[in-house]
């Protein structure tokens, strides 16, 4: 149990070194946790195998006091698939199908999920009930409501929440929002973010077919309304369908979207409005937009979000990032780097601020991340947290009203007191209905 660890008493393994350790090859690792005490380790516990739950697995387990005591997921072939890949990092995982039945191990410290996203808020405040410390991936929720209850079950079972938007822990971000915050680039009064997803193809409709042997549909499908089956709601592509998830306004703008927010230092706007459409694959089986441009009002600036599948042009050149326009320069951002343009001054002859060549990432965003969600939880601090589940739920909140603006056609106007909008239409779309037995976890 957790209150029995004492991870700092070897120096080894001090966070200071953890840099070090991370870059060693996968059998040193093993090697290095073979020698941990069992009472010194982190036992984790994995719900979602395929994606990213995946990569969040195969990140923390880069530190020699983390092991892996359990995965869970609804796919035998991906079961098999994952129990190979840990055997060779010298993890024998128990296995499961049924989250609840981890979450009863009292030998698991901490939950990573990184299931579908209609998933997340059952599986999340389920753990918190449990005891157990979380990882959960982004967008943290399907709805504006479910966001709020995470919060909710956060903190009434204080329990430590880092939410998987790993972007707030690598250095070239930060060191772009520190700039935005040094007021060098002017006044403020435009900010925009994009993701131009030209490597994207349609999706082609396809019948409906049998479950896949060894798949357990029904507690894949959980509390989304049941359908038949069909491949292209399932895995990877359920991002594309309302009942599972948002498109790439969830998928991509949680994390762009969240530079802005944390940048500007705001959290929610006064109002949105959108407009697309199925415009680049006008026959494919996607229910989201595969083209949308939202307009947020934040009162004394304004925000864009645009995406676009089957093109690749992007903003400044740029196929995805964040840009702060200040009336002395346009600060650009993205995943590859951050630059200053400058503005020129009425003569169009001087530059109104020293340009800031282009400055590259240098590190691993995800590594770091897991870096710092196991410190806050060896030093039981949530105020450590990168990405505590109070920022994942504001940026998934704003992402979703502008998908409910495009549902609903009109702009909405957000009542930040009430936590509603002005519009009947939307407010129906802020919580959503659970099906198949669930229950909607009731916190806030």
């Amino acid at each position: 149990m957790m209150h029995r660890r004492n991870f700092l008493r070897n120096a080894a393994l001090t966070f200071s070194g953890m840099s070090i350790l991370q870059q060693l090859p996968a059998a040193d690792i093993a090697s290095l946790r073979n020698g941990i005490a069992a009472s010194d380790k982190i036992n984790v516990g994995l719900i979602g195998c395929k994606g990213m739950g995946w990569a969040d697995l195969s990140s923390i387990l880069k530190l020699p006091q983390v092991n892996c005591a359990a995965i869970c997921d609804i796919d035998d072939s991906i079961i098999a698939m994952r129990k190979a890949d840990l055997a060779k990092l010298n993890c024998t995982p128990t296995i499961y199908k049924d989250y609840r039945k981890l979450l009863d191990n009292k030998d698991i410290d901490v939950v990573i999920i990184g299931t579908p996203d209609h998933w997340h808020c059952l599986q999340m405040t389920d753990a918190c009930s449990a005891g157990k410390q979380v990882y959960v991936e982004k967008p943290i929720a399907n709805s504006i409501n479910e966001a709020q209850q995470m919060v909710a079950a956060a903190q009434r079972y204080n329990t430590i929440v880092q939410v998987g938007q790993w972007q707030r822990s690598q250095q070239h971000f930060n060191k772009a929002i520190e700039f935005v915050h040094s007021g060098k680039l002017g006044r403020i009064v435009k900010t925009k973010a994009w993701m131009y997803n030209g490597g994207s193809k349609a999706l082609t409709p396809v019948a409906n077919a049998p479950v896949p042997a060894g798949v357990d549909y029904n507690m894949w499908l959980g509390p989304a309304a049941h359908r038949d089956f069909n491949k292209n709601r399932f895995h990877y592509d359920f991002r594309w369908f309302w009942d599972y998830a948002g498109g790439l306004m969830t998928d991509w703008g949680v994390h762009l979207i969240d530079m802005v927010l944390l940048g500007m230092q705001v959290n929610a706007p006064v109002s949105v409005t959108a407009n697309g459409g199925k415009y680049s694959f006008p026959g494919d089986a996607r229910e989201t937009p595969d083209v949308l441009t939202a307009l947020y009002d934040f009162g004394s600036f304004d925000m864009t979000w645009e995406h676009a599948m089957g093109v690749a042009g992007g903003q400044y050149g740029q196929q995805h990032g964040i840009a702060f326009i200040g009336d002395n320069g346009t600060l650009v951002l993205t995943r590859g780097g951050w630059e200053v343009r400058p503005e020129k001054d009425s003569s169009k002859k001087v530059d109104k601020m020293e340009a800031v060549a282009w400055q590259p990432s240098t590190d691993n965003g995800l590594d770091n991340h897991t870096v710092n969600f196991v410190e806050a939880i060896t030093k039981k601090d949530a105020s450590l947290l990168h990405t505590p589940i109070q920022a994942g739920a504001q940026v998934a909140m704003v992402s979703h009203m502008g998908n409910i603006a495009f549902r609903t056609g009109e702009k909405i106007k957000w009542d930040a007191a009430k936590m509603q909008f002005n519009h009947n239409e939307a407010n129906a779309l802020v919580k959503p209905d659970y099906h198949n037995g669930w229950k909607l976890p009731k916190f806030a």
